[in-house]
């Protein structure tokens, strides 16, 4: 490994565009997972289900299976700044009608899952406009930097975010969340319309390259590549088996160790502080000898182990360090996979490529949700956890074999 990765990481957030790109995204992750932490608890408070969690939680991620890749075309072939513009801007408009309800005392749980579904919908709209617009920021030679460093801050926010919502939680409501996260996107719109001109430049294909049966044609021929494919299996399998565990953690806080929000606050608190050492590791260059995307498979064999573990788990304070681990191996595993992406495509069909890796994780997430609260439901946090863990680590295990095959 490079020893001396900072160096770089610190040139980066020394420019300009990139530095207002980092440090807004930082407030508005901040605000989202503030929003993230309260929403599930206030599902639960609301239905008393644990089943409800899922359904909110699959209605937030569904849509991206259905939208995801026409967001990849619209980032390629529209103004990305615009698109995340109109798409954002409807996503605070929705958590503005989220603070009025709960204000007024009518908030509803049906009320809560519709909202996720137009939230999902204009997240899966923008996001690979989002991502895109990364590798526009920096060299070609520090896309991998640049992606692993906004993960840092992604991570960082869930340190922060969660911190201050079982706080602010406890002491003033949900509602102060929620309200938090409408505020958190104000700097995020100004530095977009700062950073964000029209210079930016998208490679367009020839005109006969754009028709749409052509654009669902280059999907296909992008799935064909081992070296797109196989990072997107690894995604697509932790997002249904392990990450769940993030989801269902108001339940696992509740029904084994019989605790409150603060504590839920804490255990996503340990999980950020994971994430964060997972982000900080892929600041690092690896060896010749490794690749991104072999890395990313092992590491989420290791996830399934854990996510067995915590099942068995009995102890809080062991949760917390399991939780670390889950954030490490979680963000490892997924940046390690984006960047590999990100590094191997061209601008011109970075959109979509950037669009089915969102569709892996976003759409396996709401996939895994809802399965996964049928299984709490029917057997248990303990025994889905043991599920999960258990196919994963087949699954993974045979997609690593798969790849070192074709090596």
């Amino acid at each position: 490994m490079d020893p001396n990765p900072d160096q770089t990481a610190l040139n980066l957030l020394r420019t300009k565009r990139y530095a207002l790109f980092w440090f807004s995204s930082l407030l508005s992750n901040i605000g989202t997972w503030m929003q993230q932490i309260a929403q599930p608890w206030v599902v639960l408070t609301l239905s008393q289900s644990s089943l409800w969690v899922g359904i909110d939680s699959f209605a937030m991620n569904a849509p991206g299976w259905i939208f995801t890749l026409w967001g990849g075309v619209l980032a390629d072939r529209g103004d990305r700044r615009k698109t995340i513009l109109l798409f954002q801007g409807i996503q605070l408009l929705c958590v503005v009608i989220l603070v009025t309800l709960l204000i007024l005392g009518w908030l509803k749980v049906w009320m809560i899952v519709l909202i996720s579904f137009l939230v999902g919908t204009t997240d899966a709209l923008s996001m690979p406009s989002f991502q895109s617009i990364i590798p526009s920021l920096v060299s070609s030679k520090d896309i991998p930097r640049a992606v692993a460093l906004n993960s840092t801050q992604f991570n960082l926010s869930r340190i922060l975010g969660p911190a201050i919502a079982g706080i602010a939680i406890a002491r003033f409501g949900a509602v102060t969340c929620f309200g938090a996260n409408a505020i958190s996107y104000i700097p995020f719109f100004l530095s977009l319309y700062w950073i964000y001109p029209k210079r930016i430049k998208i490679h367009k294909e020839p005109p006969q390259q754009a028709q749409p049966m052509t654009q669902f044609q280059e999907f296909k021929k992008l799935l064909t590549s081992r070296e797109v494919r196989t990072p997107l299996l690894t995604v697509l399998v932790t997002s249904l088996f392990c990450s769940p565990i993030i989801t269902f953690c108001p339940v696992l806080i509740k029904d084994i160790f019989h605790s409150d929000v603060e504590h839920f606050g804490g255990a996503m608190a340990a999980f950020g502080v994971g994430g964060l050492i997972g982000a900080a590791l892929g600041l690092f260059n690896l060896p010749k000898f490794l690749k991104r995307d072999k890395v990313s498979t092992a590491t989420a064999i290791f996830l399934s182990l854990v996510t067995t573990t915590i099942a068995f788990n009995r102890s809080q304070v062991l949760l917390l360090g399991l939780l670390v681990l889950v954030g490490i191996a979680l963000t490892v595993s997924n940046v390690f996979a984006n960047s590999f992406l990100q590094e191997t495509s061209g601008n011109h069909i970075r959109g979509r490529v950037v669009s089915l890796f969102q569709l892996a994780l976003h759409g396996g997430i709401s996939i895994g949700a809802l399965l996964t609260g049928f299984t709490v439901a029917q057997f248990g946090i303990s025994k889905a956890l043991i599920i999960n863990g258990v196919i994963a680590g087949i699954l993974q295990i045979a997609n690593g074999l798969s790849l070192k095959r074709t090596s």
